[in-house]
């Protein structure tokens, strides 16, 4: 199949008629919420993420499924807008399946034109990794030069992960991996560390995006054991904390990390 037709096939049920995605055109043509503008998206970074699997996803999922999405929370300061979106997958009875949180920073975007903060929801929030202690599990990536080229297959085709000219303009130097490709690295080094290998073992994720990737570097998750998940529905299950530093700059690129797993006998190092 060449890549055009793999287009026409990706897309051919999400009300689009082009073979090719236009990503600027896609993400600036529906309508601003209220009070906020227009945002450019070649000014815009994904700040955070968090998933929250509630309930098991069934094998089949038949017709009738939503995501619900609200805003919960909205910053500005001299530097741009924040904004945090929570989602929720829902089945046709409106059972909830997953909770999604994601932040978003809009650089150089304005609003009231003043400091401003607002919230009425968070995702769930990390405690600190212990400074008196080692981490518990260590684990050791590595990304690829066509890594952010792959990652463009899951859909997202923000031209700053492909065009080094639209990277530098942003002041990141060139092409960055996508910040939802290295979240996966993280996701995959606490499941291989702490769930013995097991994908369902992770039940709820999240981190601050705090320096960007660029496709080949090396990453390195550090991991502590805090103890028992507090948060209802979590019962049985270990809280952990964690931080995924980017080796080649030596700066951590996923921080404030947070994962509930059902930890696996003899998972420890």
């Amino acid at each position: 199949m060449t890549p055009h037709c793999d287009y026409r096939v990706r897309y051919c049920d999400d009300g689009t008629s082009q073979d090719v995605v236009n990503f600027r055109q896609l993400m600036t043509g529906g309508k601003a919420a209220s009070g906020l503008p227009k945002f450019d998206p070649n000014r815009g970074v994904h700040g955070s993420q968090s998933i929250e699997i509630l309930k098991p996803l069934p094998a089949v999922s038949g017709d009738g499924w939503k995501l619900k999405k609200r805003i919960v929370a909205v910053s500005e300061n001299k530097s741009g807008i924040i904004v945090e979106n929570e989602v929720l997958l829902v089945d046709a009875q409106g059972t909830p399946y997953a909770k999604l949180h994601s932040g978003s920073f809009n650089l150089g975007a304005k609003a009231t034109g003043s400091n401003f903060s607002k919230r009425i929801g968070s995702a769930p929030q990390a405690t600190p990794p212990p400074k008196d202690r080692k981490p518990d599990w260590v684990v050791r990536d590595q990304t690829t030069p066509e890594q952010a080229v792959i990652y463009r297959l899951s859909g997202d085709y923000n031209e700053l992960h492909i065009n080094p000219a639209i990277g530098a303009a942003t002041g990141f130097g060139g092409v960055i991996l996508h910040g939802l490709a290295t979240f996966g690295f993280g996701a995959r080094a606490i499941i291989s560390a702490v769930g013995g290998g097991d994908p369902r073992s992770l039940t709820l994720f999240g981190v601050r995006f705090t320096a960007p990737v660029k496709p080949g570097d090396a990453l390195e998750t550090s991991i502590w054991e805090i103890g028992p998940a507090k948060a209802a529905g979590h019962e049985g299950e270990t809280e952990v904390a964690f931080v995924t530093t980017n080796v080649a700059t030596g700066k951590v690129c996923l921080g404030a990390g947070v994962a509930y797993v059902k930890k696996a006998e003899k998972s420890k190092l």
